[in-house]
This record gives structure tokens, C-alpha cells and sequence, in this order.
């Protein structure tokens, strides 16, 4: 007597991986356009989290792919590889998350000491670091790295003051005003920039990896269902329809 397996048995097969793949390639698109900015002011390397959720998410759109065609062939070998394939996926995941998690204090450290270089290199000109720095800082309603008098210490400041990024009212606001810290601090936020960022860095990011965790978790049920099946048709107890 042979099982006869209704087509809702590749449809469970083929959504789980592909519907987690779009989630991801989604999540890994959205980090990376909302931390666009303050990712200019780190390393490449602490960079490359959004870019593997995306190249994962494309990539296990296609394992459904192939998952849903070795389904509907029947073949053992295909279920087989397409598992081992959708595993070392969810490893991949698994490991980048939890590669963000460890290393975030030391990327904490590396985003202070760039907004410090782009503080001490700041020139209002087309530069992609000061571009950044006017951003978060009227962005976050914040300036400098802990606070305003940050200003003090670099070239910038000696020739037009603080920047104009940093004013509460761009109306309200003269360079004469800009170059005297004591004017200044009625004029500009005070507040720095570095815990702002950070706590806005740590949010999204935490969004990121607990949903990255929980659609590789849902991976699994992919793996499952595709381990499955391949030993039902090892079994002869499926028949193709």
C-alpha cells in the first residue's frame, strides 16, 4: 500500500524557505538603507551583516526554488542536497548574528573613534564623512561626539565655529554666534552624538538580528519537511501525482 502524497506536501516544502528568503533579503535592505549613514563612519568590516542577510535571503529563494523542483521529481538526492544546502544557510545566519552580538561593544569603540577623525577632518565641502556627520547631527538633534565643545578642538572651528548642522534654528543662528561657545550653547544642541547613535545603531540592528534569528530558526521547518519526504520516497511510500 503506497501513500499517495496530495500536492499540499510541496507547497509546505516550497513556502517556508522562500517566504523566510524574502523576509530576509527584506530585512537585510531595509538595515542597511536605515544604518546607511552611520555605517559611513565604520570599517568595512563591521559593515557586512545587511550584505550577508541580503545574499542569504537571495539565496535560499532560489533553495526554493530547486527544493520545489526536486519535489515534484521525486528525487531523493536532490531533497537531500537541497537540506544540506538550506542548513549551511541557516548556519551562515546563525553565525552573523551572533558575530554582531559579541562584537558590538568593539564596534562601538570603532564608530567613536571615526566620528572623532570626521570631527577633527570636518569641512563642510562634498565629503562623505563631513556629509555624514551634518546628517546624524541634524538627524538625531545632536552635536559633536559627547558633547558641543567638542567643536572647540578642531581646525573647523577656529575659522567659522561650529557647525551650521548643529543649530537648533538655522534662522536663528550666525556664524558669529557659531564661533563663541558661550552664544553657541543657546543656539546649538548640546547634546553629543555618539550615545544617540549608538542607541539608535543598537536598536535597529537588534530588530535585524532577532528577526534574522527567528526566520533561520524557520528554516528549520524547510529542513524538516525536505528530510522528510526523501525518506518517505526511500520508503516507497510516496507516489508521484
Amino acid at each position: 500500500f503506497k501513500k499517495r502524497c496530495q500536492m499540499r506536501v510541496p507547497r509546505r516544502l516550497c513556502r517556508p524557505p522562500q517566504v523566510s528568503g524574502i523576509v530576509l533579503l527584506a530585512v537585510g535592505v531595509w538595515g542597511r538603507v536605515s544604518l546607511a549613514v552611520y555605517f559611513s563612519l565604520l570599517d568595512e568590516k563591521a559593515t557586512n551583516v545587511p550584505f550577508v542577510l541580503v545574499g542569504a535571503g537571495a539565496v535560499v529563494v532560489l533553495l526554493g526554488t530547486f527544493g520545489c523542483f526536486a519535489t515534484c521529481r521525486g528525487s531523493t538526492w536532490m531533497l537531500k542536497l537541497y537540506a544540506m544546502l538550506l542548513s549551511l544557510v541557516f548556519l551562515i545566519v546563525l553565525v552573523a548574528a551572533i558575530v554582531g552580538f559579541v562584537f558590538r561593544h568593539e564596534i562601538k569603540a570603532n564608530f567613536e573613534t571615526n566620528l572623532n577623525l570626521a570631527l577633527k577632518n570636518y569641512n563642510a565641502t562634498v565629503d562623505q564623512h563631513s556629509d555624514a556627520v551634518d546628517t546624524i547631527q541634524r538627524t538625531l538633534h545632536c552635536c559633536g561626539v559627547q558633547n558641543y565643545t567638542d567643536w572647540e578642538k578642531t581646525e573647523y572651528f577656529t575659522q567659522r565655529g561650529i557647525p551650521q548642522s548643529c543649530c537648533k534654528s538655522q534662522d536663528d543662528c550666525s556664524e558669529r554666534d557659531l564661533k563663541d561657545l558661550n552664544k553657541a550653547k543657546l543656539k546649538v544642541f548640546v547634546d553629543g552624538c555618539f550615545f544617540l547613535v549608538t542607541s539608535t545603531m543598537e536598536s535597529k540592528m537588534s530588530v535585524v538580528a532577532g528577526i534574522s534569528f527567528g526566520i533561520a530558526c524557520f528554516q528549520l521547518v524547510g529542513i524538516f519537511l525536505a528530510c522528510c519526504l526523501s525518506r518517505y520516497i526511500t520508503n516507497n511510500q510516496y507516489e508521484m501525482v
